[in-house]
């Protein structure tokens, strides 16, 4: 009688709706606005589109960090990685999931030939920033923006 070993955790992009709505409740933590699963899994088929990919490490079959990312290019930057959402799932901090995660986001962004790798964090996330100087992450901008719509109604 011979047992299977099976992988504790796995790294890898989701592709499926029923993959996404796992994550729902993880991206959130990250993103409260979000109302449902389903919404989660509408946007992220609309935003895959252009190209943002959902990478997503699982521990036991339950998503434990995520990263959504696209590669993209400007003026500015050239090719680059853009980091949209990064979260590790708060009871999981400093367990090493994250690091995961972002060695990934640079090994892939690497593979498809990006300069660099770039993500927006607000000013308040010190334990982020903390993490972002530690994978050499480097602050070099200020993002402003202007709402164009009313949010109270």
């Amino acid at each position: 009688m011979s047992t299977a070993i099976v992988p504790q955790t796995e790294l890898r992009h989701v592709e499926h709706d029923p993959d996404v709505a796992a994550c729902f409740a993880l991206m959130r933590q990250l993103r409260p606005h979000l109302a449902s699963a389903d919404e989660l899994v509408a946007r992220w088929r609309r935003q895959a589109e252009t190209g943002y990919r959902l990478l997503v490490l699982w521990d036991h079959g339950k998503p434990v960090a995520l990263a959504g990312w696209r590669v993209q290019e400007n003026l500015l930057r050239g090719v680059h990685a853009y980091v949209d959402d990064l979260v590790t799932d708060t009871d999981a901090r400093s367990s090493g999931y994250g690091q995961q995660v972002m060695d990934r986001l640079k090994h892939e962004a690497r593979q498809a030939g990006c300069r660099t790798l770039v993500l927006d964090t607000p000013l308040a996330n010190v334990l982020g920033h903390r993490f972002y100087y530690r994978n050499g992450l480097l602050a070099s901008a200020l993002h402003f923006h202007f709402p164009l719509e009313d949010n109270h109604r």
